[in-house]
C-alpha cells in the first residue's frame, strides 16, 4: 500500500488543521492506520490510531486527546486527523503509517509527511 499524507500548514495557536492520508495499492479498509509525528530535535511519536474496516476503535496520545479526532472513509481510501485547539508543541511533521497490529503503535507501511507548524 502507497501512502501519501497532505493538508500541513502554518496556523495560529488556537486554530485548526485537517490533515488527509490517501491510499493506493491494496484495500485500505483491512489496515488498521495510524498518524505520528517528530518534532525538530525529538523522537518520532504516536499521535492517534483507527483500526480497520469502520474504524470502530480509535486511540490517542494522552497529549492530543480531546484536540485531535482520527476518521477514515475507506470509499475514498482516506484516512483524516482532525486537529483543533493546535498549540506551538504541535509543530513537527505529521507521516500516516499502517499500524503493524491493534495492539502495538508500531508503524508498518508509511508515507510522506506534512509539515505542521503552529506559530505562538
Amino acid at each position: 500500500v502507497q501512502l501519501q499524507a497532505s493538508g500541513g500548514g502554518l496556523v495560529q495557536a488556537g486554530g485548526s488543521l485537517r490533515l488527509s492520508c490517501a491510499a493506493s495499492g491494496r484495500t485500505f479498509s483491512v489496515y488498521h492506520m495510524g498518524w505520528f509525528r517528530q518534532a525538530p530535535g525529538k523522537e518520532q511519536e504516536f499521535v492517534a490510531g483507527i483500526s480497520w474496516g469502520g474504524g470502530g476503535s480509535t486511540s490517542y496520545a494522552d497529549s492530543v486527546k480531546g484536540r485531535f479526532t482520527i476518521s477514515r472513509d475507506n470509499a475514498k481510501n482516506t484516512m483524516y486527523l482532525q486537529m483543533n485547539r493546535l498549540k506551538p508543541e504541535d509543530t513537527a511533521v505529521y507521516t500516516c503509517a499502517t499500524l503493524k497490529s491493534w495492539s502495538t503503535t508500531r508503524g508498518d507501511y508509511w508515507g510522506k509527511g506534512t509539515l505542521v507548524t503552529v506559530s505562538s
